[in-house]
């Protein structure tokens, strides 16, 4: 697994944030460079969730940027819970773009993720190359909404990494049924950190579940289907979901399918909401997307 450099930039409002940043591998002699990848994450994740994937794209020579979305991982919390929504994070990106004076990128975009790059689609799609969605649209599932509302921002800390793992599986085993012991342990790595008093917390501020718990994120909306259809129709979009997914079912697809016909699409088995991206199905679509992108 590479290595990273850790960045720590501050958001326009004065928010200290970080990301991870993963070189791309040497191009061969005379070899046209690649544009970098920016990877964001979902709604109680962050950068950690990249840390298989973010290599593999490296070593395709694209140098790959990993972001905590403000209140997640490193990332400040914000004083301000009504920040913490797309729009905000979106400017947060644009932020992080200036400061490593980067033009353009590919977007790989897990769930919240996606609708941040969708966001920077309307605003500044001068930004966007191409984007990957992975299993989020403008057009969600009522179900999988409630089922992330029912855990998001309500989690107690606790004692082991026994019973973090626990938590991470009572919640996700629905979308990943196969996960096994050991994956679920390092789930737990990514999602926890030990506090001083040795309990362990999710690395995130509760305050981010604010607008999916009072129903203000909603399944869809006018501004998000056009944001969609602006991007997936003027950049190459790939929209990746899991098979089993509940918040893009297989008619919430379907829709964006028919709303742009240019969008490929590719289907993980056997897996919900959302895809790691590492599997073969997802990391298949992935190669052969990239390979089609400068």
């Amino acid at each position: 697994m590479s290595t990273f450099t850790p960045i720590s930039y501050t958001s326009s409002d004065g928010l200290a944030l970080y990301a991870r940043d993963y070189p791309a591998a040497p191009s061969a002699e005379g070899a046209p460079a690649r544009l970098p990848v920016i990877c964001i994450h979902g709604l109680t994740r962050n950068s950690a969730d990249f840390d298989e994937l973010a290599p593999i794209l490296a070593a395709m020579g694209r140098r790959v940027i990993a972001v905590d979305v403000r209140g997640r991982g490193h990332s400040a919390h914000d004083p301000k819970p009504d920040n913490y929504n797309p729009v905000v994070y979106a400017a947060d990106v644009i932020r992080l773009m200036d400061e490593l004076g980067l033009s353009r990128a590919v977007f790989v975009g897990t769930s919240m993720g996606g609708l941040i790059t969708m966001t920077l689609a309307a605003r500044r799609l001068d930004l966007i190359a191409a984007a990957v969605l992975n299993d989020i649209g403008p057009v969600m599932s009522v179900r999988g909404l409630q089922r992330i509302a029912g855990y998001a921002g309500r989690c107690n800390a606790v004692a082991s990494w026994v019973d973090a793992a626990a938590y991470l599986r009572d919640i996700n085993a629905c979308a990943f049924p196969a996960n096994s012991d050991a994956e679920w342990d390092k789930w737990a790595r990514r999602a926890f950190e030990q506090k001083d008093d040795g309990q362990l917390a999710l690395r995130y501020d509760p305050n981010i579940a604010t607008a999916i718990q009072t129903g203000k994120l909603r399944p869809t909306s006018l501004a998000a289907r056009m944001a969609f259809r602006r991007l997936a129709r003027r950049r190459p979009t790939l929209l990746v979901r899991g098979a089993l997914s509940d918040l893009v079912e297989q008619s919430q697809a379907n829709w964006m399918r028919k709303a742009a016909p240019e969008l490929q699409y590719a289907e993980v088995p056997d897996v919900g909401h959302a895809p790691m991206l590492t599997e073969p199905a997802a990391l298949d679509a992935i190669r052969a997307f990239l390979a089609r992108v400068p």
